[in-house]
């Protein structure tokens, strides 16, 4: 069986930039060591916003610059890039919470084979938790995993919320 680990938004703005916090700042070193430690293929998320991010629908909602693409804030955090150089990964551009290209993308990676997924990053309670039930929706039978040492919400209570209700909706928490 196919393994994929998806490291979800693992960039300077949600660890210690516009949007980071101390809990983001506390699993750098666990997700580097699950990425380097993962038997299979990698893949990583990147939020990606413009200029016209408080415009966005998003923005009206949540008006804290992050995450423009080319900036300091959308390059990965240094400890998670080194470690995703070292494995290998492919990258994915996302404009909204969850990627939607994801589920094909993995798909097509697999190549007929069967397939399990593990996610790791942040936040919990937005973007993790938003690519995991996209993949549970894609993929009702596929086991898929999130490693809660390797993950951080924006709040801890958020992050346990979050955590409860993949549970609920049959994702594995490790």
């Amino acid at each position: 069986m196919k393994q994929f680990l998806i490291v979800v938004d693992m960039q300077k703005d949600f660890v210690d930039g516009a949007l980071g916090t101390a809990e983001a700042v506390a699993i750098v070193p666990a997700a580097a060591e699950e990425i380097r430690s993962f038997d299979g293929e990698v893949f990583a998320t990147f939020d990606t916003h413009f200029e016209n991010y408080l415009s966005t629908a998003e923005g009206r909602k949540l008006p804290v610059v992050h995450c423009v693409k080319d900036t300091e804030g959308w390059q990965l955090n240094g400890e998670i890039a080194a470690a995703l150089q070292e494995k290998g990964f492919t990258p994915v551009i996302k404009y909204t919470f969850g990627s939607t290209a994801l589920p094909q993308l993995l798909q097509e990676r697999a190549g007929g084979e069967k397939f399990s997924v593990e996610l790791i990053g942040l936040c919990t309670d937005i973007c993790v938790v938003s690519n995991a039930l996209l993949l549970k929706a894609h993929f009702p039978e596929l086991p898929i995993a999130v490693k809660e040492s390797c993950c951080a919400g924006v709040t801890p209570a958020l992050h346990e919320a979050a955590l409860a209700t993949m549970k609920s909706c049959q994702i594995d928490i490790i």
